[in-house]
């Protein structure tokens, strides 16, 4: 299936004009988005991004995004891609935008633009990641939140795979483990997986919130970790064997770590029970 896009209220190519070229989004990263996964020609957890959008919108300074327009968006662009291609798995972007705006940081109030895309693709069944010399910084004005400001993680997972690896790991600036440029980080050790604190700047992920959900229901040993718990030096554990890691997000759903800066690391067993767990009820419970 080719990529499928709606853009304030039409189907658009994927080399069409869409945008205005003085659209904020496009002249100073002025939005917001989600990426959510797509079974069976399905939004996953659409729900929760939609909420996490809201969230992102109001943490920029943003009005609340039209919810109802959104979810046509989203409506349109699923029916098109079935349409086109059938019943798929893949991944759905939604974004908005502050509108057409000044070249400046300087923002008008206006009308939002919303465009939302689709496209059919495979989760690898594991990860190869590396330490980013970059850290994440917790007390930025945008910490925690998914805006379009994207160019510290290209960067980023561009140094990643220029070593072989698919995601690049973030300390914070005061040492921390934190995230990846796209995912949330678990370490398993002693038998849990233990997740970075949202304090420690990383992104409330959907997976994150749902894995530690449904571990605790399920009686998984998951859970958040305890202040100071989780230093980035954790990953010396995991490349001498004595830990394990994964990442979690929607491109990625629960996806263990095989090979650590050039190290190929082991899958726990924890880390193994969770991923299982979450792929039989990602498919069982659409809009958790």
């Amino acid at each position: 299936m080719s990529l499928v896009i709606w853009a304030e209220g039409r189907m658009v190519g994927a080399g069409e004009a869409a945008m205005s070229a003085v659209d904020h989004g496009i002249t100073v990263g002025d939005g917001v988005f989600e990426t959510c996964t797509v079974l069976d020609g399905q939004a996953f957890a659409l729900t929760r991004h939609l909420a996490r959008l809201a969230r992102s919108a109001d943490g920029l300074g943003l009005e609340a995004p039209d919810e109802q327009k959104v979810r046509d968006g989203v409506a349109a662009v699923l029916q098109e891609s079935v349409r086109a291609g059938g019943a798929f798995d893949g991944r759905l972007r939604i974004t908005v935008t502050a509108g057409v705006g000044p070249l400046g940081s300087g923002r008008v109030e206006g009308a939002q633009t919303v465009v939302v895309a689709a496209q059919d693709s495979v989760m690898a069944p594991a990860s190869r990641a590396v330490r980013s010399p970059w850290p994440r910084n917790e007390r930025s004005a945008v910490a925690g939140l998914k805006t379009t400001s994207y160019a510290e993680n290209v960067v980023a997972l561009a140094h990643a795979k220029d070593q072989g690896a698919d995601e690049t790991i973030l300390p914070n600036t005061v040492g921390d483990l934190c995230e990846g440029t796209g995912s949330n980080v678990f370490v398993e050790r002693d038998g849990e997986l233990v997740t970075p604190r949202l304090d420690s700047g990383a992104l409330a992920g959907i997976t994150r919130e749902l894995l530690l959900e449904w571990g605790a229901e399920a009686g998984l040993p998951v859970r958040a970790a305890r202040a100071g718990e989780l230093p980035f030096t954790v990953l010396d554990e995991v490349s001498a064997g004595a830990a394990q890691l994964v990442l979690t997000s929607s491109g990625r759903n629960v996806q263990p770590v095989t090979w650590l800066d050039g190290v190929d690391v082991a899958v726990g067993d924890a880390s193994r029970a969770t991923r299982e767990l979450f792929e039989k009820l990602c498919r069982e419970r659409l809009d958790p």
